[in-house]
């Protein structure tokens, strides 16, 4: 049955319709490429066909799901990109080392076993500062507008906290912080612990990178949404949609029987880490003006997290903490009415409110490329 469901969404999702092509025309979209410590980065920018306002934001995806797949997805309601950029901003979207359209370690294309869980949480926060590096040459901004979800918000605040003049807006979104130990599903006695080593990842059992199938990318999803007609809280077209793209991100998935997409293992390991109360980086330095974001339905971020998080932000500019009644750990991607307007809403006020570093004095921006 969702197999039948998923193949006629799928196919809803990839023909074209007047309201998507009337979204498209509305934004103009390039793909490039930037340096990072290990190899080329992908990056999309999306951007209003008219004059851009404000600093870059940049979008980080989670643990498994790359860039464009999580943040802009080509039918109605499948693009926060978009929707940030018809609202004035320049947005770029950003794909971690190993992940959809940035190089990948060699570790990836030999077997899991072979090697410890790729791209750690220092690799990806490395990679970030040479994409908000590139992006500070190539416009009047010292300073950049970062919005992470799950763990790619773990990133962005762990960026924040290593370089916080760089950062003016945070929006940390259904994320981990690391401060309390005990989750249901990544902690102690889950699959990931070490059996032999209580309180350790179990680095030989899940290896470098892990493989997901497209239906197994809905089953969390599913389950957190409260109502018995799934189609009722979540667009099939963008259901289909985030599975399709998440496939394509992968130039092997086709290879293997059923189709899969690799996802390296190292935000695992330090996801792990946060839920057995191990904090990776500490919120104490962060000044950015911070957004804490947190579905009530979220099955990954706590509300520990949130609160710890909150009471660490001392130094911050100003904090403001929101919990989305009845939202799930997709909030982004469900229907309006069932977070995704009030996520919206919050997120661009705080892209909109005021700033405290003027920008650059420069001409008009540069183009950004790679090499």
């Amino acid at each position: 049955m969702l197999k039948t469901i998923l193949t006629l969404a799928m196919a809803a999702a990839i023909a074209p319709t007047p309201a998507a092509d009337r979204v498209a025309d509305r934004v103009v979209r390039k793909d490039w490429k930037v340096r990072g410590g290990a190899g080329r980065l992908g990056v999309r920018e999306v951007r209003p066909a008219g004059p851009a306002r404000g600093r870059p934001v940049l979008l980080l995806h989670g643990a498994r799901v790359p860039g464009i797949a999580s943040f802009d997805l080509p039918v109605p309601g499948g693009s926060l990109a978009a929707d940030l950029a018809r609202r004035g901003h320049r947005v770029f979207i950003v794909d971690a080392r190993g992940y959809g359209a940035s190089d990948r370690p060699a570790a990836l294309d030999e077997p899991p076993s072979a090697n410890p869980p790729a791209v750690t949480g220092e690799q990806v926060v490395s990679d970030l500062g040479s994409v908000v590096d590139r992006l500070r040459a190539t416009t009047r901004h010292d300073r950049v507008d970062v919005v992470g979800w799950a763990t790619g918000g773990h990133w962005a605040a762990w960026y924040a906290s290593e370089h916080p003049d760089r950062v003016e807006h945070l929006v940390v979104y259904n994320s981990l912080y690391g401060a309390i130990d005990g989750h249901p599903v990544l902690g102690r006695g889950s699959d990931y612990e070490d059996p032999a080593r209580p309180g350790r990842f179990d680095d030989a059992r899940h290896g470098a990178y892990r493989l997901s199938t497209g239906p197994g990318l809905l089953g969390g999803w599913d389950s957190s949404i409260p109502v018995e007609d799934e189609s009722e809280w979540r667009d099939p077209r963008v259901a289909a949609a985030y599975v399709e793209h998440a496939m394509a991100s992968e130039p092997t998935s086709a290879d293997r029987e059923p189709p899969s997409f690799r996802a390296p293992t190292g935000a695992m390991k330090d996801s792990f880490h946060l839920a057995t109360g191990r904090r990776l980086w500490h919120a104490g330095t962060i000044t950015a003006r911070t957004l804490v974001l947190r579905g009530e339905r979220d099955f990954w971020s706590r509300e520990g997290d949130v609160t710890t998080l909150v009471a660490d932000l001392g130094r911050a500019r100003d904090v403001r903490s929101v919990t989305l009644a009845g939202a799930t750990h997709f909030a982004h991607l469900d229907r309006a009415g069932h977070g995704r307007d009030r996520w919206l809403d919050e997120v661009s006020r705080r892209l909109h409110g005021p700033v405290t570093t003027a920008a650059r004095a420069a001409g008009p921006a540069a183009a950004a490329t790679g090499a």
